[in-house]
């Protein structure tokens, strides 16, 4: 009788391990009945790029917490983020691409950082139609790349946009007639800002006293420079990345130079400001964003970014943020996880709502919303008003 009792209490734990099991899986699998849907981030952490991305990493990190702890997607589904990084090459950037789309299977892509790598890398991503949005590149036939579906977009704006809107307050408001151009030769992004900055000086009817032009990596400028104050320009045009903008900056300065320097989006930069010091005081250039814009949804953005690093936003970080919220909105609206689908409600995303104001992707994927023009004053970066 005894034995038979053991048996029987062996038996009744065993089933009432075994139910427990069974709903504690059943419980697990309820709680984590979650959609994940994957986005990479191709951001130069590295090299030239590094002066950007870095604080784009902070800007898409800190907005995919917020989608994902408000449950912006719905229906218990989160973004799932892989960041690698780019680089500061092309081919770095084609090399990372490739891992995102073929072994972490990304719906969509945020970067590069450099308008030269989304030439070497976004071919890739339209090829297997993966939608790209890209959050610092301001060169022109960025979004015209491929012929299948086009799945590129970008959120920064070009840099026509943002150089014409300042070389026009400049010729307006400060009557710079005279200027000279100094400009890389051997960049898409430089070289860009330097037609860019033509088609501007042509429109206003400005005069070119000189035209100057450096190779990415320089570091001494003082030939290009001298020749170029000796002809007493109200403003020179530097078409430039930070690395190179800071020197050029600093020995303009020391050579006696005291007028106008004008920049595009490469020149808005905290690490600018930091390495050319007061010498960058009174340095123009255009921006999509300044961090003196007090819509309500800029404020909030600015406030949490302090909040997670205790440093502020820039432009960067700004625009990376906007970009993972516009692609959020896609995987929203379309509910789906296929980029397909999120590539076609990316395309009719119209007056929403983000820091850089109210957005819009206008039928070609490229972005509507107003540029700023801004000027270093007290080392930091604030809206002209003349």
């Amino acid at each position: 009788m005894d034995k038979i009792r053991l048996i029987l209490a062996i038996t009744l734990c065993a089933l009432i391990t075994s139910a427990c099991n069974t709903a504690a899986q059943d419980t697990a699998a309820k709680v984590d009945q979650r959609s994940y849907v994957t986005i990479g981030a191709l951001i130069g952490l590295s090299g030239d790029a590094a002066a950007y991305g870095v604080s784009q990493k902070k800007g898409i990190e800190l907005a995919v917490r917020e989608i994902n702890d408000s449950n912006y997607l719905a229906g218990n589904r989160e973004l799932r983020l892989v960041v690698i990084d780019g680089g500061s090459s092309g081919d770095s950037a084609a090399a990372a691409i490739s891992t995102l789309i073929s072994d972490n299977k990304v719906a969509a892509i945020i970067g590069p950082t450099l308008s030269s790598q989304a030439f070497k890398a976004d071919p890739e991503a339209q090829k297997n139609s993966i939608p790209v949005m890209a959050v610092s590149n301001t060169v022109p036939g960025i979004t015209a790349m491929g012929t299948m579906g086009n799945y590129i977009f970008r959120c920064s704006l070009p840099e026509s946009s943002v150089i014409g809107g300042t070389i026009k307050a400049a010729a307006s408001q400060l009557r710079i007639v005279k200027v000279a151009y100094l400009w890389g030769s051997d960049d898409d992004y430089t070289r860009a800002g330097y037609q860019a900055f033509r088609d501007a000086v042509e429109k206003n009817g400005l005069q070119v006293l000189a035209d100057e032009t450096f190779a990415r990596g320089d570091t001494d400028f003082k030939a290009q420079l001298e020749k170029i104050i000796a002809r007493k320009p109200d403003a020179i045009l530097v078409s430039a990345l930070a690395r190179e903008a800071s020197p050029i900056i600093k020995q303009a300065r020391a050579l006696g130079y005291t007028g106008l320097i004008i920049g595009g989006n490469g020149f808005n930069s905290p690490d600018l400001i930091t390495q050319a010091g007061s010498d960058a005081e009174g340095v123009m250039a255009g921006t999509a964003w300044n961090i003196g814009n007090t819509n309500p949804r800029n404020l909030a953005f600015i406030s949490a970014f302090q909040k997670a690093y205790g440093v502020q936003p820039d432009q960067f970080a700004a625009q990376a943020y906007t970009g993972t919220w516009l692609i959020a909105n896609a995987v929203r609206t379309s509910r789906s996880n296929e980029p397909g689908a999120i590539r076609n409600a990316l395309a009719e995303i119209a007056n929403f709502t983000t820091p850089l104001g109210s957005f819009s992707f206008d039928g070609s994927r490229e972005p509507v919303h107003p540029s700023i023009v801004q000027i270093i004053r007290n080392g930091r970066f604030t809206v002209f008003n003349p």
